[in-house]
């Protein structure tokens, strides 16, 4: 029986980890609510179990749970639907722990923190988050870590800035890989100049992977930044250069995702979040180095053409994005 479970496995960050376990030759055991599209994705794995569950029956997350030693998870929600996250972790925690579950991981987000009030940002920095999003975040975690500090279940978090790569469709940059590899006008919301970073996210999965072997790891949070402070113009101009020629552009800044959102309960959404565009959050992750030693991060250009090859080749399944923007 698998000692390691996948809740919400079928998101990027889910791939990338069971990636890095099937490497390390390990078993694992995915859980989500659709048997078919966890089979479709893990199904020719030999290492992977699958299991499904119902986050509202607590006898179906103990189920999911049962003989497992470390849960990571993570488990989304839709974007317009924030306020599940407090009550899915909470019926996730009480299932996990009945199930004799000894640690769990969240896989989470700079939500949280709010508007950042030095760079980078550490792990130290106040969480005081000014969103309704990063309130449903912060509450999520307050459970988690609360359960930790009193010794019920051992648990850590591990925040992550937004995703790319090959197959990750809900990024902000995901419309300029498909413009220039099939052509067409790339939707994009900006300012496009600001520093930002973005993980790529077959990197994270062996983070994971030695995160959840480190005893010392848990009972706080860390962070994984991604490879530097950059900007979408910046990878906007070298997938011009990838593709050679110009991407045709249309930037939709806050007051069109607001118009937008009249119609659309997702733009509507993401207008609330649009301060992490223009206000750079930019994360320290010298902790977690000291932690786990060196950690293998893909510089932007070589994600940048692995990805536009992902998209002109038309591989990769319309896996989750970013835990701040995208649903798992």
């Amino acid at each position: 029986m698998p000692s390691i479970a996948l809740f919400g496995a079928a998101g990027a960050i889910g791939q990338s980890l069971a990636a890095a376990l099937r490497q390390q030759g390990r078993a694992y055991r995915v859980v989500g609510r659709n048997a078919a599209s966890l089979r479709q994705t893990f199904g020719a794995d030999p290492l992977a179990e699958i299991a499904t569950w119902n986050p509202d029956v607590a006898g179906s997350i103990e189920a999911a749970a049962h003989g497992v030693d470390t849960l990571i998870y993570l488990v989304g929600v839709n974007y317009w639907q924030f306020e599940l996250h407090p009550e899915l972790m909470r019926k996730t925690l009480e299932g996990a722990i009945a199930a004799g579950v000894r640690r769990i991981v969240l896989i989470g987000t700079v939500y949280p923190y709010g508007k950042a009030r030095t760079l980078p940002v550490a792990e130290d920095h106040p969480r005081e988050p000014h969103t309704f999003k990063g309130r449903m975040r912060k509450a999520q975690e307050d459970l988690l870590l609360q359960a930790h500090a009193q010794g019920r279940i051992e648990a850590t978090v591990l925040r992550l800035p937004d995703f790319y790569g090959p197959g990750v469709h809900n990024s902000l940059l995901h419309g300029a890989f498909e413009a220039a590899a099939h052509g067409g006008r790339a939707d994009m919301i900006g300012p496009l100049d600001r520093p930002h970073e973005f993980v790529y996210v077959p990197d994270v999965g062996p983070v994971v992977a030695r995160l959840i072997d480190t005893p010392q790891a848990f009972g706080r949070v860390w962070h994984l930044a991604g490879a530097g402070a950059t900007t979408q113009r910046d990878i906007v101009s070298e997938i011009e250069r990838l593709s050679g020629r110009p991407l045709k552009l249309r930037i939709a800044g806050k007051t069109a995702l607001r118009l937008a959102g009249l119609f659309s309960p997702l733009m509507r959404e993401l207008a609330e979040m649009h301060y992490l565009l223009t206000d750079p959050l930019i994360m320290d992750d010298s902790a977690l180095h000291a932690l786990l030693g060196p950690i293998a991060k893909t510089p932007y250009a070589q994600g940048i053409r692995a990805t536009l090859d992902a998209a002109r080749a038309g591989s990769g399944s319309a896996v989750n994005s970013s835990p701040q923007r995208a649903t798992a």
